[in-house]
């Protein structure tokens, strides 16, 4: 019988992904482990964990939870994996979507369909809508200026998302995530033209022809906790293309402070 691996890191998406499998394999990076029993692997020996995996009876891998680049022990590479070294570190080097497209490459090449979050749990990817509260004309114009900035980045590699507002850009999200940025917005809330203007817009979105098995960016409840802090007036996103975990808790946590989501 054939079964799904989830190559799992931090935060509640692993665990969903694995609620909606019969009896996936559960494998995480040494050093992330997500909320849940798991095998532990290292990219140095990679090549023994496709074996691995083969033997566990796995035909498919899906990427599921936040990860952030390992660092690599030249000494600890096996022999088979050490063929790979080249490709292993020149991704470690690059942008966020680049490294990523290279260790999806390396699973197919091993001989893994990799799938992901939309095609094994459509239902956690929204399509358009308001699900709570109701954005400004303000707001509009908010989240239209992020999204351009976050496309103009995305081409580069950089983010995959922007805080705006009245227009001005506040933050733009680098390596560390959608976290730090927004811990950036709350120490410089005072920054806004007019304290008592529009609160401005956290936008999230994929970068422009990034493959959306890999990486789509999330939001749930800490995500709006923090909006919330920062003093934002509310979510938009690029409809179908991001992660809403724990809908209900989100929405009820988004309607009690006031702050919309928005799937655009």
């Amino acid at each position: 019988m054939s079964r799904t691996a989830i190559i799992a890191g931090q935060g509640a998406l692993a665990p969903s992904i694995a609620a909606r499998l019969d009896n996936p394999v559960i494998a995480a990076l040494e050093g992330f482990s997500p909320p849940m029993p798991h095998q532990s692997f290292r990219l140095e020996r990679l090549v023994p964990f496709f074996d691995w995996l083969t033997a566990q009876g796995v035909d498919r891998v899906t990427f599921a939870g936040a990860v952030r680049r390992p660092r690599l022990d030249p000494e600890a590479f096996d022999p088979r994996t050490a063929s790979l070294v080249p490709r292993i570190l020149a991704a470690m080097q690059t942008g966020d979507d680049a490294a990523l497209r290279e260790v999806v490459a390396l699973f197919e090449e091993a001989g893994f369909t990799v799938a992901g979050t939309a095609e094994i749990a459509p239902e956690l990817v929204p399509g358009p809508g308001i699900l709570c509260g109701e954005p400004s004309a303000a707001d509009i114009d908010d989240a239209t200026r992020a999204a351009e900035i976050v496309e103009g980045l995305g081409h580069l590699d950089i983010g995959q998302g922007a805080v705006v507002a009245q227009g001005l850009c506040l933050a733009v999200e680098t390596l560390p995530g959608t976290e730090a940025m927004l811990d950036f917005v709350a120490l410089h809330r005072d920054q806004r033209p007019r304290l008592n203007g529009p609160r401005g817009v956290l936008w999230k979105a994929p970068k422009p022809g990034q493959d959306r098995r890999i990486d789509l960016p999330s939001i749930g409840p800490d995500t709006v906790g923090q909006v919330a802090r920062a003093g934002l007036g509310g979510v938009a996103w690029q409809s179908g293309g991001v992660i809403l975990l724990e809908a209900e808790e989100t929405v009820e946590q988004a309607r009690a402070a006031g702050v919309f989501l928005w799937s655009r």
